[in-house]
């Protein structure tokens, strides 16, 4: 608890062991008045003067005043009912604020728990960065005053301040407070570090390519302070809707009063204007809308919490709600669905190839030689290029290669590489290679990038290079359409044959293919006008150069965007790391808390519908009232707590 809530705490128990000594207390009158009088200036001091504030400023309908009217007014006509022989309402007027107080209290800590579980966030923001003296002591200087391009020192424990490019050490890094992941990154020189993350072990020396303003842990925490700007149809909805129905009730509950004692007169019966009066100030107990203008929000709050703690960042109620009735959903796949890094998935040597390479055989037998031979000589005839085939040719090898093996290199544009290779003639490349070299070439490969690999003249075999499919991709498409979703598609820049294949794998609806960045926008475009209902199409990229189609679908979802500005800027919503399970959850977690916030609607107005009749008849007392105020808020606020937990 914060001291303001211990404070009012402090309060709630003094103002209850009074109204609770008193009962036992034998005075009457005047005097019983005034020693109730302690109890409620105590609990009930502060909701006195918003009123009064509030009738000062022009804001006269809000719940500060209908719980000072109702107080009051009870207050009052005890002192009517005691001079005249009556049971005042002493006790009544003061437990109405008293259980009004504790309902705001427990409205005020669930809130913080709330807002708490955002606010972890926070701690990723750094206080300082080390910045290395010529002496080479450290200086701990602000963040924003690290300039573009300084080399900055992080040391064990401490977080990374602002992005960059590790120059010097080697570490590991805890992501959790960006990605919710708990498993551990490794980093070494020349690897790209963002800021937020926690270094575990080894020192490292960062260059900054961002100012500490434009770095990801400054976007991120913008984002999340500004999340509560945007809001639901639904809170704006309950907003409007306390503004016309607090004046409403304040003028019946005033109607309630005046008009059954006039007609009461008029017909010459006893006014009965005690009774009456009694059912007004009751009535607006009951009407005050505080279970509706306090759980919806939180409930929102609460789901946007419960989402930043799995790494999903929301940048507002509106998409939170908007997510809730996603029916369509539409795929980058390079990136979003495949891992973006092109690996060597198959090594395939000719029969006349592995008949040469027969003799030292490794475990898997002569066939795993042939391969391997096959390998080593296409990364030593690629060794020299920096093509990104070249590289994953290389990384598949995995050894050292010593390029003096290499001589006679020759690259051939949209063709390949020949070289001399451990004093063999190698050819690497694709098919138009082959056929220049007029070799004959297996045509019937799978699908991917295929490198043809050609020795002394004669046709070796072929690697297949492709960009591997997510392992969560295929359990990501099955969960969206466990959760509703009726049409997953992929747009892809890719050839047909490897767009249809990773389709075919992940059990995609539709999948278009070899289009440019305009021909997604019109292809997200040709979906939004196939809708026949009110549902929403989310569309799920990078965030980079998917940013026009993030901009124009309903719900843009930036996937396994950390530390990417487009992403954070174009999407709505922004997955911290790459696992695609996470729109599922995220879809998971709007849903219920829309759900929840349909409760408490429902719940609150059918409550208070049902004790509003009751007490504009005389059958709810001021317990009652009290109830279908402080007890439904607290209902209410209970289930919205509910948004927070969520289930991974």
């Amino acid at each position: 608890m914060t001291k303001k809530q211990k404070k009012v705490l402090y309060r709630i128990i003094v103002a209850a062991v009074l109204m609770v000594a008193l009962h036992f207390v034998p005075v009457e009158g005047y005097p019983r008045f005034a020693l109730y009088l302690v109890p409620y200036i105590v609990i009930g001091y502060d909701i006195l003067r918003k009123a009064a504030l509030g009738i000062i400023h022009g804001e006269v309908f809000d719940e500060n005043f209908l719980m000072a009217v109702a107080t009051v007014g009870a207050m009052l006509l005890g002192v009517y009912n005691e001079s005249n022989g009556m049971e005042g309402e002493f006790a009544e007027g003061v437990a109405v604020m008293l259980f009004y107080q504790i309902g705001e209290l427990f409205q005020a800590v669930a809130v913080g728990k709330s807002r708490r579980n955002i606010s972890a966030l926070m701690d990723i923001r750094p206080d300082y960065a080390n910045v290395e003296n010529e002496d080479g002591s450290l200086e701990q200087v602000d963040p924003e005053d690290v300039e573009v391009g300084t080399v900055i020192v992080v040391q064990p424990g401490e977080k990374i301040p602002i992005d960059g490019i590790v120059t010097e050490g080697v570490s590991t890094l805890n992501t959790s407070a960006l990605t919710g992941e708990s498993v551990p990154r490794d980093v070494a020189e020349g690897g790209e570090v963002i800021s937020g993350c926690v270094n575990l072990s080894g020192l490292l020396r960062v260059r900054t390519t961002k100012e500490f303003g434009e770095s990801t842990v400054s976007k991120i925490l913008d984002l999340v302070e500004n999340s509560s700007m945007k809001k639901a149809r639904t809170e704006n909805f309950i907003t409007k809707f306390a503004r016309y129905y607090t004046p409403a009730v304040c003028y019946s509950a005033l109607a309630l009063a005046v008009v059954p004692s006039v007609v009461n007169l008029l017909m010459g019966n006893p006014a009965g204007w005690s009774t009456w009066i009694i059912r007004a100030l009751t009535f607006l107990v009951i009407s005050c809308p505080c279970a509706l203008v306090i759980s919806i929000p939180l409930s929102f709050f609460g789901g946007i919490g419960g989402a930043s703690a799995c790494g999903i960042l929301v940048k507002g109620s509106n998409y939170l709600e908007a997510l809730a009735r996603t029916k369509y959903v539409v795929f980058d796949k390079t990136g979003t669905l495949t891992q973006g890094v092109f690996r060597v998935t198959k090594v395939y040597a000719a029969p006349e190839f592995a008949e040469k390479t027969r003799g030292a055989e490794p475990e898997g037998g002569a066939e795993d030689a042939s391969e391997r031979k096959l390998l080593e000589l296409a990364a030593y005839a690629e060794s020299y290029s920096n093509h990104p085939i070249s590289k994953s040719l290389q990384e598949a090898w995995g050894e050292r290669i010593d390029k003096a093996l290499v001589g006679q290199v020759e690259e051939k544009g949209g063709h390949g590489v020949t070289a001399q290779v451990m004093g063999m003639q190698v050819a690497a490349g694709n098919f138009r290679l082959m056929e220049s070299l007029g070799i004959s070439y297996e045509k019937n490969v799978d699908v991917g990038t295929v490198v043809h690999v050609a020795v002394d003249g004669a046709y070796g075999g072929y690697i297949l290079i492709s960009d591997v499919v997510k392992e969560q991709a295929k359990e990501a498409v099955a969960a969206l359409k466990a959760a509703g979703v009726r049409k997953t598609v992929m747009l892809t820049g890719d050839s047909k044959a490897t767009a249809e294949y990773v389709a075919e794998q992940l059990q995609l609806d539709e999948v278009k293919s070899e289009l440019l960045p305009g021909d997604k926008v019109e292809a997200v475009e040709s979906l939004l006008a196939q809708k026949s209902d009110k549902s929403n199409l989310a569309f799920v990229g990078d965030g980079i150069n998917d940013a026009p189609v993030l901009s124009r679908a309903d719900i843009g979802v930036a996937m396994g965007a950390l530390g990417s500005d487009a992403a954070i800027e174009a999407a709505d919503i922004v997955l911290m790391d790459d696992n695609p399970m996470k729109l599922a959850l995220a879809i998971r977690i709007s849903r219920k808390c829309l759900r929840i916030v349909y409760e408490n609607i429902v719940f609150a107005l059918a409550v208070k519908a049902i004790c509003l009749l009751l007490g504009a008849i005389g059958i709810a007392n001021m317990w009652i009232a009290i109830f279908a105020d402080v007890g439904v808020m607290v209902l209410a606020v209970l289930n919205a707590i509910r948004c927070l937990r969520v289930k991974m």
